[in-house]
């Protein structure tokens, strides 16, 4: 397994639609040492997930786990999850805003709205197809690791950019307001 270099804001990839992958493509040695490696980078860099295009792979693939994370220290645990080509649908019409980070967009967080249940369909890491819903916390990781998928980061989501703040002034200023 390998730490993988991640893609920054302003790199092309971040931006670009990425490509689903067959169940056969899902079971052959380079993918799944894909998904291992991104496990590997996300744990590394105490993400709550990651995406392909992140470690600049054009591919539907996402990992994400919760689980004692520092970055999160008040979100539930979320047990090890592989998606491949996952379709996310809102379960609900009601959405709460929250603060996102993103390990492309190092030192930032800001404030997104998101739908608080959402319906996954993917496939798992041998290709087997899996549906759930989730909520919470757990369904803001699914539709921020999904929308770098098709191209879309956490800025592009919020209503606010005053609300765009540097990680060190969130936790001076902004993060006993969580609490």
């Amino acid at each position: 397994m390998a730490i993988l270099k991640i893609a920054h804001l302003g790199h092309p990839i971040l931006r670009r639609q990425a490509m689903p992958l067959t169940p056969e493509e899902i079971r052959t040695p380079e993918v799944q040492r894909l998904v291992d490696d991104m496990i590997e980078t996300m744990r590394e860099h105490d993400g709550a997930g990651l995406a392909a295009p992140q470690v600049h792979e054009p591919l539907q693939v996402v990992v994400y786990e919760v689980a004692s994370n520092p970055r999160y220290p008040e979100a539930e645990d979320i047990p090890l999850t592989v998606l491949i080509n996952p379709v996310v649908t809102p379960a609900t019409e009601e959405k709460a805003v929250g603060w996102e980070g993103c390990l492309s967009i190092p030192e930032l967080r800001g404030k997104v709205p998101r739908y608080t249940t959402v319906r996954v369909e993917a496939l798992d890491r041998e290709g087997k197809p899996v549906a759930f819903e989730a909520t919470g916390f757990h369904a803001v990781v699914i539709q921020h690791e999904t929308d770098h998928l098709q191209g879309i980061l956490f800025v592009d989501r919020m209503e606010d950019l005053r609300t765009l703040t540097h990680l060190a002034e969130y936790e001076r200023y902004w993060a006993e307001e969580e609490a």
